[in-house]
């Protein structure tokens, strides 16, 4: 099999980064549409978030597996076939949610040896991240590390992107 697109999307929170997301992935007419999900519930907010998403999918009227990996991404290999199309949304949040479960530097390994696993099975792989670094450095300890995971995260991922997008307003800027 040739190895597939890897796509990343960035931008602000609310920016329209997960309906182009969803629309390339249209485009792409893979075999199936996997959505991998990082965020959890725990909060009214982010319940609606969840729920908004889920309902844009929805409008799509295609079939959509969906896979809820808060973390360990890795694991979601088996459950991913040949010409598959994922879309994984977000990094940031699966990054919350791992930052203080042990050795980042492992974690992160195992996650590009992941997604270079995923990109040799798929036929495309959309990876949607919220662009976190435009603020300054926080004064605080454990925000300052994780925009240093995000931002390390960040680039290795647009290094081995086949494309990089930026979404402002509604509006997507191609970078790469």
């Amino acid at each position: 099999m040739v190895r597939g697109k890897l796509v990343f999307i960035t931008g602000g929170v609310r920016s329209g980064k997960s309906s182009f997301a969803e629309k390339y992935l249209m485009n792409e007419q893979a075999k199936r549409n996997v959505y991998v999900a990082s965020g959890v519930a725990v909060d009214v907010e982010m319940k609606k978030r969840i729920e908004r998403h889920q309902q844009d999918r929805e409008s799509y009227q295609v079939e959509w597996v969906t896979i809820e990996q808060p973390r360990h991404f890795e694991n979601i290999l088996p459950h991913i076939q040949d010409g598959d199309g994922i879309l994984w949304d977000c990094v940031t949040t699966w990054l919350a949610n791992e930052l203080y479960e042990g050795e980042m530097e492992t974690i992160e390994e195992r996650l590009y040896d992941a997604i270079d696993q995923l990109v040799e099975k798929a036929k495309v792989v959309i990876i949607v991240s919220n662009e976190v670094l435009d603020e300054p450095l926080s004064q605080h300890e454990s925000v300052v590390l994780y925009q240093k995971w995000i931002g390390r995260i960040h680039q290795r991922l647009v290094a081995k992107a086949d494309y990089a997008f930026e979404m402002e307003y509604g509006l997507s800027h191609q970078w790469k």
